[in-house]
C-alpha cells in the first residue's frame, strides 16, 4: 500500500481528523490570521479534554459491553443501553462536538465555529444511517431504547 493510500485511509477516520487533524487546521489557521501569533484560552481546555474523555471512554463501554468494534463499521452484537447511553444514545459523536467546541473557545476562533457547524450537521445525517441500521439489527428492542433515550442530549 502506498503512503498516499495510508494517508488517505487514517484521514478518513473521524477521530483522526476530529483529535489531530482539525486542532493542526485550526491552529493554523489561527496563526496565520494573527501574523504569526496565536492566542490560546484556557477555558477551552476542559471542552477539549472532556470532549476526547467522552468520546473515548464511552467507545470503550461500547465496546466492552456490547462487543464489536470502536467504530460503526463493526456494529455492537448486542444493544447498549447503559452507562452513558442512558443519557444519549451517541455518546461518542456528541464528545467529538464538545472537542470541536473546546477548540473554539480554546483558539477563539471562528473557523472551528464553522468546523463545529459543519461536523454537527454531518454527525445529524450519520446517525440518522446508524440509527437505521440499528432498527434493523435489534427491532423493537432498539426502538424502545429510542422511545425513552435522547438522540443528543
Amino acid at each position: 500500500m502506498s503512503v498516499k493510500a495510508v494517508l488517505l485511509r487514517l484521514l478518513s477516520r473521524t477521530p483522526v481528523r476530529t483529535f489531530i487533524l482539525f486542532p493542526l487546521l485550526v491552529a493554523a489557521f489561527e496563526f496565520a490570521r494573527r501574523d504569526g501569533t496565536l492566542s490560546v484560552s484556557p477555558w477551552g481546555l476542559p471542552l477539549l479534554a472532556w470532549g476526547y474523555l467522552q468520546y473515548w471512554l464511552s467507545g470503550a463501554y461500547r465496546t466492552r459491553i456490547g462487543g464489536g468494534g470502536p467504530g460503526i463499521e463493526v456494529p455492537p452484537e448486542r444493544l447498549v443501553t447503559s452507562g452513558i447511553f442512558r443519557f444519549t444514545r451517541n455518546p461518542m459523536y456528541l464528545g467529538h462536538l464538545i472537542f470541536t467546541a473546546g477548540l473554539a473557545v480554546t483558539f477563539r476562533s471562528w473557523f472551528a465555529l464553522v468546523l463545529l457547524a459543519a461536523l454537527a450537521l454531518w454527525f445529524d445525517h450519520r446517525v440518522r444511517d446508524d440509527e437505521a441500521r440499528m432498527r434493523e439489527r435489534f427491532g423493537a428492542e432498539y426502538e424502545a431504547y429510542a422511545g425513552r433515550t435522547r438522540r443528543w442530549v
